[in-house]
């Protein structure tokens, strides 16, 4: 696999659309961080690591969903800088999704943060993702 970012978006797309909801992830460090980003923001309902299944381990991400119309939290999940296009971004051009409603989701010199957050410590990197 080239490109397990985008796999990782996948996996979280499709489970979504069968309606799903808890989805298995293989583990990695930066996907590890992007589940935290995530849940963080208020996209997932939670999440948990286990080691064991795989030499990595696994991520189980329970899906957050209205209770009254089954609409889920995430709309969207948009893989922006992939392995033969890499899209970097400097502090004072930092993407907005959706007008500020989404987040961009950057893997900085000082760890994977969303866009909000590099603004604040006026750091630049790789935009991974757009979630909204």
């Amino acid at each position: 696999m080239t490109d397990p970012i985008a796999d990782y978006l996948t996996r979280l797309r499709n489970a979504i659309k069968a309606g799903h909801r808890v989805v298995e992830v293989p583990a990695s460090n930066l996907k590890k961080e992007i589940t935290r980003i995530l849940f963080e923001q208020g996209y997932i309902l939670n999440y948990k690591f286990i080691e064991g299944e795989t030499p990595a381990g696994v991520i189980k991400i329970a899906l957050k969903y209205d209770p009254v119309d089954r609409v889920n939290a995430i709309k969207g999940l948009k893989r922006v800088s992939r392995p033969g296009l890499r899209q970097y971004t400097g502090y004072k051009d930092m993407p907005r999704v959706l007008n500020g409603l989404g987040v961009a989701i950057l893997s900085t010199s000082k760890g994977v943060m969303t866009n909000k957050k590099a603004a604040d410590l006026k750091v630049g990197g790789e935009v991974l993702c757009y979630v909204y």
